[in-house]
């Protein structure tokens, strides 16, 4: 597959050459003498040809097959033969297990030792390698199916404690911030957990969820950080109700138009573990939300 590819860049360069030279004959048709072009045998040519498509093979070959320089006599042998016999086969396929395995060690093991915890190596290499090496046999004691069910919700846990234990402060400040805040005058709490406080009564009509709506917003987190702000781009939003995260639909297509609420949305119903931007994962958000119009 390698030399089919740097015959394909070979073809390519043909081709490019080919459409080139077509261009200028064309041109030269104008010419009332032809330009003289030199040439040599297509022997020669194919010889020099071949020479130059080399270039860079011997490095490509050392670092990303891992052919040494001192075996290049080994390769030459394996490229003059015009087929593979079985011993052929047999070594092709060996290699492709060490290649493989190489892969595993020093690729896939550490990437999912990451996906579990970010400081430990806790896969055990040996069952891994063990699971790996029975699947390809044909004798593994799970079927793909379940051993990927059972790998996904595993690793769906991992990524819950590992969330939790970096990022679960945030969810914790921000649940004692909304227990605090419901008790303020003025703010209301509804069943999913929004709050909100109106500080500017719209007369108009109320947006539903599928309608667009024109804003103006500022967030920012409990702790006073503006993450996104409409009114420091100088250019209102407008977006379906429906196309935004859970509490503000929940709040747009309650404001009749006119409104200027300050919502406190809970991080279930924000982007809960997700990292948003300049938002870290569980965090409450606070917004001051204008609703200016329903767009038409």
């Amino acid at each position: 597959m390698k030399a089919l590819k740097y015959i394909a860049i070979a073809l390519g360069l043909l081709v490019c050459v080919s459409t080139n030279a077509a261009k200028r004959a064309k041109k030269s048709k104008k010419k009332a003498v032809a330009e003289k072009v030199d040439t040599i045998p297509m022997a020669d040519f194919s010889y020099a040809y071949g020479i130059a498509q080399t270039n860079g093979l011997k490095n490509y070959l050392a670092q990303r097959m891992g052919v040494e320089e001192a075996y290049m006599a080994d390769f030459l042998a394996g490229f003059d033969k015009a087929e593979l016999d079985e011993a052929d086969k047999r070594e092709k396929a060996r290699l492709a297990g060490i290649e493989i395995r190489q892969q595993v060690e020093n690729q896939i093991v550490p990437q999912v030792n990451r996906q579990i915890n970010d400081s430990l190596d806790l896969l055990n290499r040996q069952r891994f390698v063990e699971g790996f090496r029975a699947a390809i046999a044909g004798n593994a004691t799970l079927t793909s199916d379940s051993a990927q069910a059972v790998a996904t919700k595993q690793l769906d846990y991992y990524n819950s404690v590992k969330m939790e234990a970096k990022y679960g402060q945030n969810r914790r400040d921000g649940e004692a911030f909304l227990k605090a805040n419901a008790k303020k005058d003025s703010v209301v709490t509804t069943k999913s957990g929004l709050q909100y406080k109106i500080l500017t009564a719209g007369t108009g009509a109320t947006p539903t969820a599928e309608q667009k709506v024109k804003v103006n917003y500022e967030g920012r987190l409990i702790d006073g950080t503006v993450f996104d702000s409409s009114y420091k781009r100088k250019q209102p939003a407008t977006f379906a109700c429906n196309q935004v995260i859970k509490g503000w639909t929940e709040a747009l297509t309650m404001m009749p138009v006119g409104s200027k609420w300050e919502i406190y949305i809970p991080q279930d119903l924000g982007y809960g573990a997700r990292e948003a931007g300049k938002i870290p994962p569980f965090s409450t958000l606070i917004f001051t939300v204008e609703l200016l119009e329903i767009v038409q």
